[in-house]
């Protein structure tokens, strides 16, 4: 086994650094807390892309309330939008780091090809870990009724089995690059609703 491989991202690792940005935003709570990552490569990309992640679910609560003001509705919108447009980006980061580190491993011409990226994958652990630790601040509430908590006891299982079978498949994508029975290739988003020049609302102005 070559040191690259020993070096290799696994589900495991990336739990771990998602949880540190999660029990970091936690210790204030605030959608306007400044980020402090003192992380450095892949490990810096994956505190970043969660720490984001969990501004914005919380952001996403927020604008939520029945009783906001709509401009302050508005003014949040516009946040989770441009959000968005950064979580995507910092996707792509992602990707890149991955890409360079597969390097002449990814075999082009395996023939086999997976779903989604790698990063994709990062994304959608991340985002189990922040469903992960806000059902269990649900099981853990101490003003909520027995039947409260047995319905989200159930839903905290679900996603502990999805977490398992995630991380599996994960595990498994990496192995399969570096060991040359998949490949991986990277698709932009493009997403055209922030581009002046392919969102017609903006550019017909």
């Amino acid at each position: 086994m070559n040191n690259k491989k020993d070096e290799i991202m696994n589900a495991t690792h990336c739990f771990t650094i998602f949880n540190q940005a999660i029990d970091a935003y936690h210790v204030t709570d605030d959608v306007d807390a400044k980020l402090n990552n003192s992380h450095k490569g892949i490990d810096e990309l994956l505190y970043h892309k969660c720490w984001i992640d969990t501004v914005q679910w919380h952001l996403e609560d927020i604008i939520r309330d029945p009783n906001i003001n709509p401009t302050e509705a508005l003014v949040i919108k516009r946040r989770i939008d441009k959000s968005n447009q950064h979580r995507t980006d910092m996707v792509e980061k992602i990707d890149d780091w991955f890409w360079n580190y597969f390097g002449s491993k990814n075999d082009l011409n395996c023939g086999k090809i997976n779903t989604e990226s790698p990063a994709w994958v990062v994304d959608r652990l991340s985002i189990l870990a922040l469903k992960i630790y806000h059902m269990q601040e649900q099981v853990d509430r101490k003003d909520s009724d027995a039947e409260h908590k047995v319905k989200v006891e159930k839903k905290l299982n679900v996603l502990l089995e999805q977490k398992e079978d995630l991380s599996l498949a994960f595990n498994q994508l990496i192995d399969d690059v570096m060991e040359g029975r998949k490949y991986m290739k990277v698709y932009r988003q493009m997403k055209m609703y922030n581009d002046e020049s392919l969102n017609p609302v903006l550019y017909k102005k």
